[in-house]
C-alpha cells in the first residue's frame, strides 16, 4: 500500500515539475525536450535537419523506470519520431547513451546503462535504422543532469540519450 502512495506522489511530483515553461538560453548538447506532434514544423529560427531541430522538435531522450531497461510507451512514441527523423536525414549517425541515477554501485549502473542504450538501439534497428549508423555507450551514474537526491531528480537521470554525429 505504501508503494502505491509513493508511486502516486512521485507521479504528482513529476507532473508538477513539468508545469512551468522552460527558458532557453541557447542550444546545449543533449538538451532535447519531449517531441511535439509529428506534423509540427520546426520552431522559428531552427533549421530543418539540424541537431537543434532533432533536440527541440523531435526529442533526444527517453526515460526509464527504476532498475528497468524496458521501453515504456512514452519512450516508444519519442523513438518513433526519432526513427522518422533519422530516415529523413540519413547523413547522421547516432550514439545512444545509457544513463542511471546515483543509486547502486558503479558496476551495476554501467551494466544497467548499457542495457538501456541497447534497448533503444534494438528498437531503432527493428524500425529500419541500419546497424552501421547506431553505436551505444553506457555512462552509468557518471553524468547526471540533476544533482539532487530525490525521486524527481533521479527520474531525470534514468535516461537514454540519442546523440547525432556526421
Amino acid at each position: 500500500m505504501k508503494l502505491r502512495y509513493l508511486s502516486i506522489l512521485a507521479a504528482a511530483s513529476l507532473l508538477a515539475a513539468c508545469e512551468s515553461a522552460p527558458t532557453e538560453t541557447g542550444a546545449k548538447a543533449g538538451a532535447g525536450q519531449a517531441a511535439p506532434p509529428a506534423a509540427a514544423a520546426p520552431a522559428p529560427g531552427i533549421a530543418a535537419g539540424s541537431v537543434e531541430d532533432f533536440q527541440k522538435n523531435v526529442g533526444d531522450r527517453v526515460f526509464f523506470d527504476l532498475n528497468k531497461s524496458n521501453l515504456r510507451g512514452d519512450a516508444k512514441a519519442i523513438l518513433d519520431k526519432q526513427v522518422a527523423w533519422l530516415k529523413k536525414y540519413p547523413a547522421y549517425a547516432i550514439t545512444v547513451e545509457g544513463h542511471c541515477d546515483e543509486r547502486g554501485t558503479r558496476e551495476y549502473n554501467l551494466g544497467l546503462g548499457e542495457r538501456r542504450a541497447t534497448a533503444v538501439k534494438k528498437y531503432m534497428l527493428a524500425n529500419g535504422i541500419p546497424a552501421a549508423r547506431v553505436k551505444t555507450i553506457s555512462y552509468g551514474k557518471e553524468r547526471p543532469v540533476c544533482m539532487a537526491s530525490n525521486e524527481a531528480c533521479w527520474s531525470q537521470n534514468r535516461r537514454g540519450v540519442t546523440v547525432l554525429s556526421k
